[in-house]
């Protein structure tokens, strides 16, 4: 099955500059115009495409492979990968939980929520925007997810969602035999193998253990898409964060060779 690589070149709303300048020919770019408004209307005006673009892979027998500078555009990837008609279940992994709500978050940052808005928590704006039905709860994996702000943490704990803090555990996970969306941030990676990262969390696994277990799940499960949240370009002076998250990308999709050129704007 081929991949196709969707380049949404965003932190949140804001254009990455020097992100954008890292793409293949043959990747799809996701860049379009954003509307004036709050920063709910401009996520929405990024993720529908982005939606359209990962359907559109899936109908054309491909695997829509999402590169893009925060986490919240998985709303985009579930959102496609439903109106293909496809209800996976999801592997998240991510040093943080991502589970925030407005209720328990200390920072107010909308970049750690978008896993609870999957799963019908917190705010449901994005969610209802795209279309999107919550996935259920027992259908998501989130790993290491070792930096948890406090009551988060109560809401991870008490949700059905299946948190394992160490990552060679999903080599043991009995998974559904479904459709696999795989998500990395890759500040999941310890800080001494990718240093680049916006928010850095001591410890984690080497980029081998991640290499390990990305072809666990190459090999196990049917990876029906797969994103990739990524390190700070601007912060990356040697390039090193890049390699190696590349690399880790690579290895889980075994290559992204793609089939065709196409730029949204």
């Amino acid at each position: 099955m081929r991949n196709q690589v969707i380049l949404t070149p965003f932190f949140l709303d804001q254009l990455l500059v020097d992100l954008d300048e890292m793409a293949s020919p043959d990747w799809i770019i996701n860049k379009p115009e954003l509307p004036e408004g709050d920063i709910l209307l401009r996520l929405s005006a990024i993720y529908r495409p982005l939606a359209e673009l990962a359907r559109d892979a899936i109908e054309s027998g491909g695997t829509p492979v999402s590169i893009a500078g925060d986490c919240c555009t998985t709303l985009g990837m579930i959102a496609g990968l439903q109106s293909a008609g496809l209800d996976p279940c999801l592997i998240w992994f991510d040093a943080h939980g991502d589970f925030n709500t407005w209720e328990t978050t200390p920072s107010g940052f909308m970049g750690g929520m978008p896993l609870a808005m999957l799963v019908g928590k917190g705010d449901q704006t994005l969610v209802e925007a795209l279309n999107i039905q919550p996935l259920s709860e027992n259908l998501v994996w989130l790993t290491d997810g070792r930096d948890l702000d406090p009551k988060e943490r109560g809401l991870i704990e008490a949700a059905q969602i299946h948190h394992l803090p160490e990552v060679k555990a999903l080599a043991e996970s009995r998974l559904p035999d479904t459709p696999v969306y795989v998500h990395i941030d890759t500040d999941i990676i310890n800080p001494d193998d990718a240093p680049a990262m916006n928010y850095p969390a001591a410890g984690g696994p080497s980029i081998r253990e991640m290499h390990t277990i990305m072809k666990h799940l190459r090999r196990s499960i049917n990876i029906a898409a797969v994103s990739i949240s990524t390190w700070n370009p601007r912060l990356d002076k040697d390039g090193r964060s890049r390699r190696v998250c590349m690399e880790l990308l690579n290895t889980l999709i075994n290559g992204y060779l793609c089939h065709r050129k196409k730029s949204v704007l």
